[in-house]
């Protein structure tokens, strides 16, 4: 029994031996960092007893941060800045493009207007010629696509169409069986000029706008024409003449310095377009 009690003394005295030693070196080690800390102290810490807590850790592992985070922040930045120039140098390089678009379309547009101006002012310089045509047209009659005059006074050929050309006509052009109808019905009984000729050469019958007579619209009267040189232009009746041309309706070859009264034609187009 005694010999059980002292080997339980000895063990725990052994037990306490250990504690001891093992709370000894957590002792060391602590001190070997306090003293670690202590060398980065001021001169006039130095006095201080040196003291190691775990505020003295965290606050030296956030010193080293602080400078980690700096750099990063820094960092950030002028990335941030760099994006933001380059944001602002890509839309002021779409707003100068948008300004010369614009600018491009303001002038297309300007065009556009006085283009549109210079319609006005010529349909405007047409309206007031069609209205001086038209007043000039006072008593003159209107047939499918033309204005007619007939005279009441009378001239030979040259004189007749000078008359119609500085009124801006020219002596009748008869095309077809319809517009010879309509002169018929015009002129009555009288006697009229129409613009047929052959003065430049015999025979060969011209219009006043140059064309040559075709066969398909000769209204000639009967045994007509038949003056050779000494009748060169030509007018047309719708009743026969008494004494002269008995029996004689249509067209027949004159001497051109004869008087007679004599029919103006204007296309309307040329009212519309001058």
């Amino acid at each position: 029994m005694s010999d059980d009690v002292y080997n339980n003394v000895l063990k725990i005295e052994s037990e306490g031996m250990t504690t001891d030693r093992v709370d000894m070196s957590v002792d060391i080690y602590e001190s070997a960092d306090c003293v670690g800390d202590h060398e980065f102290r001021t001169e006039t810490n130095t006095q201080q007893p040196p003291q190691c807590t775990g505020s003295d850790s965290v606050r030296i592992r956030s010193s080293r941060a602080a400078p980690v985070c700096l750099v990063l922040l820094c960092v950030l930045l002028l990335t941030a800045v760099i994006v933001l120039c380059v944001h602002i140098h890509t839309k002021s390089t779409n707003y100068t493009e948008e300004r010369d678009q614009l600018l491009t379309n303001i002038t297309n547009l300007t065009e556009e207007r006085n283009q549109l101006l210079n319609k006005i002012t010529n349909l405007r310089e047409e309206r007031d010629a069609l209205r001086n045509e038209l007043q000039m047209c006072a008593g003159w009659t209107c047939y499918q696509s033309s204005f007619y005059y007939i005279s009441n006074e009378k001239k030979n050929w040259t004189e007749s169409r000078r008359y119609c050309t500085e009124r801006g006509a020219d002596l009748i052009i008869i095309n077809n069986k319809e517009e010879q109808d309509f002169v018929k019905n015009i002129s009555g009984a009288a006697v009229v000029y129409i613009g047929l000729t052959d003065s430049d050469v015999e025979n060969t019958w011209k219009w006043v706008d140059g064309s040559t007579l075709t066969s398909g619209f000769r209204f000639w009267a009967s045994k007509e024409p038949n003056g050779d040189t000494r009748e060169n232009c030509v007018v047309t009746v719708a009743v026969p003449k008494l004494p002269e041309w008995p029996g004689l309706v249509g067209w027949i070859d004159v001497a051109c310095n004869i008087t007679y009264q004599w029919i103006c034609e204007k296309n309307i187009s040329h009212l519309i377009m001058p």
